[in-house]
């Protein structure tokens, strides 16, 4: 069972990679009883923090201490095929001697291997049925199970085991609906101390506060993701009414010096016109130019002091504000007139088996949520449509030009430059033409330099995105095959308000609800052994019953 005791502190904690960029310095966090969601951008060191936490990195610098066991899941592991179900949920030896002693063999290492565990079996098959998984049963292999199933049976390992300190480091990538379900609802069962890493708002709606990593620092949020997005947009309008009176104050303190300089001035021609006329002796007019000076000079060194301390509080207060650069996209181009046919099946079969009977019509301008369970056929057939698959019969006849970002976002030439990666799709558009729209992708100036091997998850998919929707033709149809994985949520935003400058058809394949929602889907597909149509209202209704 977990213990109260249970937690997790870092103090002065600091980490640099080996090319010496430092991503913290002088940390100081801890992580008590309760669910709490770890969030931040795309590189703000969600994922170090977990590691140095379970000691896959050592700290350059401060202290890790976890009081009690600590249980991991990774993100993206992969588990080995040809290993057991018992053997994942760490039973195997128990079990082969619970069996044993079951046969007849009383010898004494059975009975010393099952210790006091005799319903090993039962509680691992209870395990796998609060996730969904008790169809696999303890004898399978994972090369036998779906990716998503793999997940969730790492899950159960972990809950198997009751550690008293959990990490999950995005562990709703790559699940289905159903699959999340079932994640939603252990995550809501735990007890103990819990962090989770993630992008998924569902998730973090049942968490009990948020720390946001940002700048290398950690700020508190209590309450879920929903309570901390309130918090947040507050502290922006304080911020953002602390910028609006510190550059009023910054402009006074301006007109100020500026008067003073004009009084001085008019001081000194007053002076000379006296000293000119010969009105005062001598020596009256040198103890005046002097009390003058002095005077003048305490003078404007208090305006100037005052001018650099207004420059500073608006300094201060700007650094409050959060930079929400959004991508804006002009593209007429793809543009598709209402009704046009923009892509038919026709008695599609796929390669792993899923079908589209008959005619299938997608019209222009759709939006289109392809949705269905892991290994369904859903980037099956975006990439059929896409080209890169044959289908086993049937055909695929697109109307308009077409171009698909697959999961991985690999149409990036890691050696070449953003601009040069968007070249290769726009031979014949100038570099100043691609520079300008690259700088509404984000992409000013010399960040359109940047080789793509050094971008970022969310850079990676802005360059991406870019690379396909300034392509020559521009795409009438975009297909998106899960593109919220890995992003943080400031660039989901980011994708959402690119695809609203989107005028073309869109097919989206996600597990994400809420942001197929965000994004003003018309039309919703599942793909269960057979594409149909389907609702937002079906899909939540199956789910919540999966």
């Amino acid at each position: 069972m977990t213990t109260h005791t249970a937690s997790i502190t870092c103090t002065s904690l600091s980490y640099a990679w080996p090319d010496g960029t430092t991503v913290f310095d002088g940390l100081t966090l801890a992580f008590g009883p309760g669910r709490s969601g770890l969030v931040g951008l795309n590189g703000s060191g969600k994922s170090t923090l977990v590691k140095l936490i379970t000691g896959e990195l050592a700290p350059t610098a401060g202290t890790i201490r976890v009081a009690g066991e600590i249980g991991h899941l990774p993100q993206d592991a992969a588990l080995e095929v040809a290993r057991r179900v018992d053997d994942v949920l760490g039973i195997a030896a128990t079990r082969a001697a619970l069996h044993a002693i079951e046969a007849g063999d009383v010898r004494e290492e059975h009975f010393t291997a099952v210790g006091d565990d005799w319903d090993v079996e039962e509680r691992a098959l209870a395990a796998l049925d609060g996730l969904g998984l008790g169809h696999i049963g303890l004898d399978r292999t994972v090369g036998e199970v779906s990716g998503g199933e793999s997940v969730l049976l790492r899950l159960a390992a972990l809950l198997l085991r009751r550690p008293d300190v959990l990490l999950l480091d995005e562990p709703t990538n790559n699940l289905d609906l159903y699959a999340r379900r079932r994640l939603y609802a252990a995550v809501e069962a735990w007890s103990g101390v819990m962090v989770v890493v993630s992008h998924d708002r569902e998730l973090l709606e049942r968490v009990d506060q948020i720390a946001e990593l940002r700048s290398g620092g950690v700020t508190w949020y209590g309450g879920n993701h929903s309570a901390y997005e309130e918090q947040l947009a507050a502290e922006q309008e304080a911020a953002e009414r602390l910028v609006r009176t510190a550059g009023s104050d910054l402009r006074k303190q301006k007109r100020e010096l500026a008067d003073a300089h004009v009084k001085l001035a008019r001081r000194k021609r007053y002076g000379q016109k006296m000293a000119d006329n010969k009105r005062e002796p001598k020596i009256v007019m040198g103890e005046r130019k002097r009390q003058a000076q002095v005077s003048a000079g305490k003078h404007r060194i208090m305006h100037e002091e005052r001018l650099a301390e207004a420059k500073e509080r608006l300094d201060d207060a700007a650094e409050a504000v959060r930079d929400d650069d959004e991508i804006r996209v002009d593209l007429p181009s793809t543009a598709v007139p209402r009704g046009r046919s923009v892509l038919t099946l026709s008695n599609l079969r796929l390669a792993h088996g899923a079908r589209a009977e008959g005619e299938f019509e997608l019209h222009g301008p759709e939006r289109i949520a392809l949705v269905g369970r892991n290994g369904a056929g859903k980037s099956t057939l975006l990439r059929t449509v896409a080209g890169e698959l044959a289908p086993l019969s049937g055909e695929v006849t697109a109307h308009v030009p077409l171009r698909f970002l697959p999961q991985r976002l690999d149409l990036l030439d890691e050696d070449l430059s953003v601009a040069a990666n968007v070249a290769r799709f726009a031979p014949a558009t100038t570099d100043n033409h691609i520079r300008s729209r690259l700088a509404r992708f984000l992409f000013k100036g010399a960040r359109a330099d940047q080789p793509a091997a050094t971008l970022s998850g969310g850079e990676r998919f802005r360059a991406a995105l870019a690379a396909l929707l300034l392509a020559d033709p521009a795409p009438q149809l975009l297909m998106l095959d899960e593109p919220t994985n890995n992003l943080d949520m400031a660039s989901v935003r980011q994708l959402t308000t690119a695809l609203e400058s989107y005028e073309g058809a869109l097919i989206v394949a996600s597990h994400d609800l809420r942001f197929l929602e965000s994004i003003g889907v018309t039309r919703w597909l599942r793909l269960d052994g057979c594409l149909r149509d389907t609702t937002a209202e079906e899909v939540r209704a199956e789910t919540d019953a999966g």
